[in-house]
């Protein structure tokens, strides 16, 4: 009696329960998608503007640019993490500040999300390590070279933090329940409070492990963003990654070792001091009416609560500040609704900054189109075929990925005990620069049949299998603790729980990360494909090769051609696949 009245139908012939099981977890509609847009076109346009532009400015850059020199003493260690950290922190506050706002125009304007996603595809699609030497370039033409060397670094660690945690947010606010959202309106709530109430605690554990993949995802292209030399210019920053490149060139080993540890122990005490603090303290917002079994746990967290110092600053310091904020934004926001309700004439100053901004867009259109004019059809022919090839290593690398990740992450979703021994092992090798590594692997499969495209695939393995692990991982540990009792109750088998219960629910983080894992195995390809070590140049036949050829040639119409041929491959794979997929997820598997 007690499972009839907790599931309706639960004590039907199991035809009927079966039905009631699917329409009880996940709301069922008709999805909908759509294919290429305008804005689609205007973004790929955009791109190309800036391209170019950014190589104009290179062509004024310095000649000659002498970098700092990279001690490999193990004293230094501690002031290059720091510089590191500083990096690192530098550019994950750009990325949460973008995530927040990009993410919650995106989903709530369906006119902004026409232009704001296809700019987000193509975004988390350019090959930042093939654009890196004109941002350099073009940053060390403006500012002075240590300046922009640091800025350069902050950007490729911002576009190697920013994607996925975008879309995670943004997958969020679009399969929030609607009873919540009836509620935040029966409430009155501003915006600020939909944000502060609703809309950020349901993000929470999603963004925490997507926090967690950006940082180990900065720390991959850590040496790619502290050592970088163009010609006769050597930009290089003192820090892990600068270290850990220096010791490989000379082949110290024991300085890599040392680097490695250093590199370890700051991510071991990352995710003690910051991660899994965050990580239970953010349990609190799972959606589910039953209390789990094993919520996960921080001896910091607890200390911290226990802490009177601490509840002492809450009670005295944070809460009246937070507080006396909420009040000032809830006054501002009524504030501008009245303006905005009083006023109702057209934004002519917007008009104008767009009017001007598209002749820029076109003007830089039109000086890319002809630097593209000037690539030969046989470079053309050998982008398309580079493409395919390409394309299907990454569909090597995410099918790979998917096989394992998703069991592997359900079972550290599900199980805090799991994941107090895992979770920290996941981050040190998530982390670990794959690219410092990549010559072993080379000298491993170099001798077997089609070796140098089995390395490619396994460097790419590693660019690709981490988003989606702790992405399975956020949506594992979201999973409501009462849904799980349910399935208990009805005597679901493993497979049908499978079925009925985690793989939907799974879905829009599966997709989500998968986005953000198959335009980390593109760019990837730029240094899968194209290795040079121990005075020796392996290649084989890519998109990604064919870009990095192009960089190290200087040939900029070439390198033009080759990063728009793949921004426009992973726009359309997005468009016309992945973005049908996000409207699966947003339309029938909301959890409600």
């Amino acid at each position: 009696m007690a499972t009839q009245g907790l599931i309706p139908g639960a004590g039907r012939p199991q035809r009927d329960r079966g039905a009631a099981r699917r329409t009880l977890i996940f709301k069922v509609e008709q999805p909908f998608g759509r294919g290429i847009s305008l804005g689609d076109v205007v973004v790929l346009v955009g791109i190309a503007a800036v391209i170019y532009l950014g190589v104009r400015l290179a062509l004024n850059a310095p000649e000659v640019v002498k970098g700092p020199d990279i001690h490999l003493v193990p004293r230094v260690l501690p002031w290059y993490a720091l510089r590191s950290i500083i990096r690192m922190a530098a550019a994950y506050a750009l990325s949460l500040l973008f995530t927040l706002t990009y993410g919650r125009l995106a989903a709530y304007n369906r006119r902004a999300e026409q232009v704001l996603m296809p700019l987000l595809d193509v975004l988390q699609s350019v090959p930042i390590l093939s654009f890196l030497p004109v941002v350099l370039l073009s940053l060390s033409a403006l500012l002075p070279e240590r300046i922009a060397a640091e800025l350069a670094s902050v950007v490729l660690i911002f576009t190697s933090q920013v994607w996925n945690m975008t879309f995670a947010w943004y997958q969020s606010l679009t399969t929030i329940p609607k009873e919540l959202r009836e509620a935040g309106a029966i409430f009155r709530f501003n915006g600020w409070l939909r944000f502060k109430a609703l809309e950020l605690p349901f993000a929470a554990i999603s963004l925490i492990w997507n926090s967690m993949m950006s940082w180990a995802g900065g720390w991959f292209f850590l040496m790619a963003a502290e050592i970088f030399t163009v010609g006769q210019r050597d930009f290089r920053l003192p820090g892990l990654g600068a270290y850990l490149h220096e010791a490989a060139a000379q082949g110290d080993t024991r300085a890599v070792f040392w680097g490695i540890g250093a590199l370890v122990l700051v991510i071991v005490a990352l995710d003690q001091l910051v991660w899994r603090p965050l990580l239970a303290w953010a349990d609190r917002f799972k959606l589910e009416m039953t209390e789990g079994e094993n919520p996960p746990t921080s001896w910091l967290y607890n200390l911290l609560r226990r802490s009177r110092i601490a509840g002492w600053f809450s009670q005295a310091v944070w809460h009246p500040l937070s507080e006396g904020l909420d009040a000032r934004l809830i006054r501002r926001s009524a504030v501008t609704e009245e303006k905005t309700a009083a006023r109702k004439r057209r934004p002519w100053g917007l008009y104008l900054l767009a009017l001007l901004l598209g002749l820029g867009l076109l003007y830089g259109a039109i000086r890319a189109g002809m630097m593209l004019v000037t690539v030969p059809a046989g470079q053309w022919g050998e982008i398309a075929l580079g493409t395919l090839a390409t394309l299907l290593r990454v569909s090597v690398s995410l099918v790979i990925a998917l096989a394992w990740t998703i069991p592997v992450g359900v079972a550290v979703g599900t199980n805090p005990r799991v994941a107090t021994y895992l979770q920290p092992i996941v981050q040190v090798v998530a982390s670990v620069p794959a690219t410092a590594l990549f010559p072993v692997f080379l000298l491993v499969l170099a001798n077997l049949p089609g070796g140098i495209n089995l390395a490619a695939i396994a460097l790419m393995l590693t660019g690709t299998q981490w988003y989606l692990l702790f992405n399975v991982i956020a949506g594992a540990s979201a999973i409501p603790q009462d849904l799980k009792y349910t399935s208990a109750l009805i005597g679901l088998s493993r497979r049908e729980r499978w079925q009925t219960l985690i793989l939907p629910a799974l879905f829009p983080y599966i997709v989500t990360g998968a986005i953000t894992a198959s335009g980390g195995a593109w760019n990837a390809s730029i240094v899968a494909e194209h290795v040079e070590f121990g005075g020796r140049t392996l290649w084989t036949a890519g998109i990604g090769s064919l870009i990095a050829r192009a960089t190290a040639a200087g040939d900029y119409s070439l390198l033009l051609a080759a990063t728009l041929s793949m921004v426009l491959t992973v726009v359309l794979i997005n468009r016309l696949f992945w973005r049908l997929l996000y409207r699966l997820a947003e339309e029938r598997y909301r959890m409600e």
